[in-house]
């Protein structure tokens, strides 16, 4: 199965460079005209996809409602690729982040595998949610090809544990209106190849 992620068109908290994770924010303007183009583009360069998907947020729902309108195919939600949450910095710049949460920035919060801005998830709890969703994809679909509208953290998880590993995680990253292609199979015992490391977090 051929698994194409797209991410979402941008949000005018991603033009300010805001963490946005669990809030419901939709596509601005630019966002917008950029989904509708790729719409454009994957409607006449990408082979027919068999399935829509989206995580269940606004800008995922709105880049979602635009290809679908494009592709002739209905979007199907699926909480398990929502995006991270990251508690109490949602909303904020890096900047304001780190002015108001001076100990937690230094301690690099939201960069560690077991641990999270206080309200939020850990990233090892998203690959968990991503993963358990890629496994149920690869269970139920054989050979069909599947579009997924997702977001940033989702998109980097779904890259290492299929394709990549985990050693730029960190590094790599997604823009909006990107595309990502991998390959799930259960042949050899699933779609997973690949584990983050247990030593440490940086």
């Amino acid at each position: 199965m051929e698994l194409v992620v797209i991410r979402h068109g941008e949000t005018q908290a991603n033009a300010e460079g805001r963490y946005q994770g669990a809030l419901d924010i939709g596509l601005n303007e630019s966002g917008q005209r950029h989904i509708a183009r790729l719409a454009d583009e994957v409607a006449a360069t990408q082979a027919p996809f068999d399935r829509l998907l989206a995580s269940p947020l606004l800008r995922t729902r709105e880049s979602a409602a635009i290809l679908s309108r494009q592709l002739g195919l209905p979007v199907e939600l699926v909480p398990a690729f929502r995006e991270r949450d990251v508690g109490l910095f949602e909303g904020l710049t890096q900047v304001e982040a780190r002015t108001r949460y001076p100990e937690l920035w230094a301690r690099n919060i939201t960069r560690r595998w077991a641990e999270s801005p206080p309200g939020g998830e850990t990233i090892d709890e998203v690959i968990a949610r991503v993963s358990q969703g890629l496994t149920e994809l690869a269970s139920t679909m054989h050979g069909e090809r599947i579009l997924l509208v997702a977001h940033g953290v989702v998109a980097k998880v779904i890259r290492a544990v299929t394709i990549a590993g985990f050693d730029d995680f960190f590094e790599w990253q997604l823009p909006n209106g990107g595309m990502l292609s991998v390959r799930l199979s259960l042949a050899d015992g699933g779609p997973l190849r690949f584990s983050r490391p247990l030593d440490g977090c940086d």
